[in-house]
């Protein structure tokens, strides 16, 4: 008997085939500021996320929260102009239930952007950078709970969080577009406070170079459906602790969208490619 999860999974599936004539092979997520990437898509249908049998509502201002489906360099896809966040109050298994939606859809592979904070001082402000490995401290886990077997697998396996192949294919694509991309470990924190200076001196010692409020759910419900993930992260903000200044959100959204033209260049290139990975 399926969970009940798994039925409104199934139900918003359902919602979403019978408005559009699309069958997504690539889901993409939009973070703080990138929302204008929707706007590279051929649409065919935009829908509400509060139109969506149980989908969570962004409450955050530079998330439209928009399910857009349409083309992107001849592959059909499935665009969140938005997302939801842990700190805005939805519990995990909430804030991944879209990503479980374009599984369901068709998505096998996941393109997730973000805006972070770079604390590797060679990560400066409107840097890309692509996720290689994360960090979980976020104090919570999407998976917890009764494991559904049709979702996937009691103990996913982590050894490979972000597709190897799919790194390299975005090295390969940055190279021949001379957009610079370095690699890099993000660590997921709750938020939705800004970090201290002392956490920011924490967080870069136990290994993280970039640090975010998101992503990290959303990789582990993509991983545990058996997607393939690819994370592409817009430096924002220098989080160096011996020079540390107070954030301006509205710099962070210009930053974001300044580097917003190369990152859509690059998932654009990517995504063209895909089909020669398979």
């Amino acid at each position: 008997m399926a969970s009940e999860y798994l039925n409104q999974i199934r139900e918003a599936a359902d919602f979403l085939r019978k408005r559009t004539k699309l069958a997504p092979e690539v889901g993409i997520i939009l973070g703080t500021g990138l929302g204008d990437f929707a706007d590279a898509l051929a649409v065919e249908t935009v829908v509400h996320f509060e139109d969506v049998p149980h989908f969570p509502v962004s409450t955050v201002e530079s998330h439209a929260g928009e399910l857009h489906f349409g083309t992107l360099a001849g592959h059909p896809v499935a665009v969140m102009k938005g997302r939801v966040h842990y700190y805005e109050g939805y519990t995990m298994k909430q804030v991944a239930f879209p990503v479980r939606v374009l599984a369901a859809l068709g998505c096998r592979t996941l393109v997730v952007t973000n805006a972070v904070g770079g604390m590797n001082p060679n990560m400066t402000p409107g840097s890309i950078v692509v996720t290689t490995d994360h960090i979980n401290l976020m104090g919570d886990n999407p998976l917890v709970g009764p494991n559904d077997d049709e979702l996937g697998p009691r103990f996913p396996d982590m050894s490979e969080p972000y597709a190897r192949d799919l790194v390299a294919l975005a090295e390969s694509v940055a190279l021949e577009l001379k957009i610079p991309l370095q690699r890099a470990v993000f660590v997921g924190v709750p938020g939705p406070n800004l970090e201290t200076a002392a956490e920011y001196r924490f967080l870069r010692w136990i290994g993280a170079d970039v640090v975010g409020m998101s992503l990290v759910p959303e990789d582990l419900a993509a991983v545990h459906g058996g997607q393939q993930v690819l994370a592409l992260n817009v430096v924002t903000d220098a989080c160096l602790p011996d020079r540390l200044e107070p954030v301006d959100i509205p710099t962070i959204l210009a930053t974001a969208g300044r580097a917003a033209p190369s990152l859509i260049r690059l998932v654009t290139e990517v995504v063209r490619r895909l089909g020669h990975l398979q």
